[in-house]
């Protein structure tokens, strides 16, 4: 029997109601294959503060470090709450980046997910969707402006400034490129670059580590886009993208768009992924003012135990299976209140209910 070590970090708002969904599949993936998991949790987060005075603990540090993989939930707070926590210790700063820094997650993977059979759930038009969405945003993770050089103070003229640094070295650009390239051979061998060449330097050396890489990749066609045309052919007409890759910044808020033209962030998984471990995450906030109501769909923590059962765990059919069986779910005629309003033409169930129907799927599905 293998047996893997999974940090479990719940997180903030309805990151722990999510969270015990999730672990629900992971118990059934147990029964079904000769595999054990030790789930060990641990704050993190806006919790672990207001706990321990740090939003990334010495306690959490060390459970993550023994882990075969994390397993992360949503962090943060409503405005007026983090303004209770110091600006540097709130949980992006003082948990999320740390934690992207200590594991070099620089890879990150973003699907964007849409079968034409659950359709009606996106903003889009049924001829924009035709036969249904399905592409990967690949982001570079740990560099760029989130990790540059900050500085704040008052200039010689006595005005307040801020100055952040955007840097990337070559290196690091080549690695997220060579994983965008694999990933596209494995798919349509169809790889979109996402840059801002016209204006930013930082992207011309991008592009040009880009094209040193695409030599080794002659079957994987590719097609630059500035980040802002992207943008717009992401609403427009979303089926030509299969793999995009981008650097930090543009990923946040291209991947975050990927959420709305599924209808909610609250489909969108993802996996940050390092040379020695990866977490993976829901790609959406806390959504502090649901927390509790138990209305949250767990869709996007499941999905993220998908992917680190493939990616982590080498247990690929299995990770379609969970899959399958969520997408069931919603072909079923089920949604929750955050992801579909009354009216709407389906059933509404809790977060708990919509687990278990997860759960009572999976089981049914033959063994793999």
């Amino acid at each position: 029997m293998k047996n893997y070590k999974i940090a479990v970090l719940a997180g903030d708002g309805i990151g722990p109601e999510i969270t015990a969904e999730a672990i629900k599949v992971l118990k059934v993936i147990e029964e079904r294959n000769d595999v054990s998991f030790e789930l060990m949790p641990a704050l993190f987060g806006a919790c672990a503060y207001f706990a321990t005075g740090d939003a990334f603990p010495q306690a959490t540090i060390d459970i993550c470090d023994q882990a075969d993989a994390i397993l992360k939930g949503t962090i943060g707070l409503n405005h007026e709450e983090s303004k209770k926590i110091p600006v540097d210790k709130q949980p992006e700063r003082g948990a999320l980046l740390p934690l992207r820094r200590r594991y070099n997650t620089y890879a990150n993977f973003r699907p964007v997910f849409l079968p034409r059979s659950l359709a009606h759930f996106s903003p889009l038009k049924p001829e924009v969707i035709g036969d249904g969405i399905d592409l990967i945003m690949v982001r570079e993770l740990v560099g760029g402006l989130y990790f540059g050089q900050k500085e704040a103070g008052v200039n010689e003229q006595g005005l307040r400034y801020v100055r952040e640094t955007l840097e990337y070295d070559e290196e690091q650009i080549r690695r997220i490129m060579h994983q965008a390239f694999k990933l596209a051979q494995k798919r349509r061998k169809l790889l979109h670059n996402i840059h801002k060449s016209n204006v930013l330097k930082s992207s011309v050396l991008w592009n040009e580590v880009m094209e040193e890489v695409a030599k080794e990749y002659p079957d994987v066609q590719v097609v630059n886009y500035l980040v802002d045309s992207a943008a717009t052919a992401l609403c427009l007409k979303p089926t030509q993208f299969d793999v995009m890759v981008m650097e930090n910044m543009f990923g946040d808020i291209l991947s975050d768009q990927g959420g709305g033209i599924l209808g909610s962030l609250g489909l969108m998984p993802s996996a940050c992924i390092g040379p020695d471990k990866a977490y993976y995450e829901p790609s959406h906030g806390s959504a502090p003012d649901i927390a509790g109501k138990n209305i949250a769909n767990p869709y996007s923590m499941i999905g993220s135990v998908a992917m680190m059962l493939e990616n982590s765990f080498g247990m690929e059919a299995e990770a379609k299976n969970v899959w399958a069986a969520m997408q069931g779910v919603f072909a079923d005629g089920y949604s929750t209140a955050d992801l579909s309003k009354p009216g709407s033409g389906v059933t509404m169930i809790s977060t708990v209910e919509f687990g278990d129907k997860v759960v009572a799927k999976l089981r049914e599905m033959p063994k793999v």
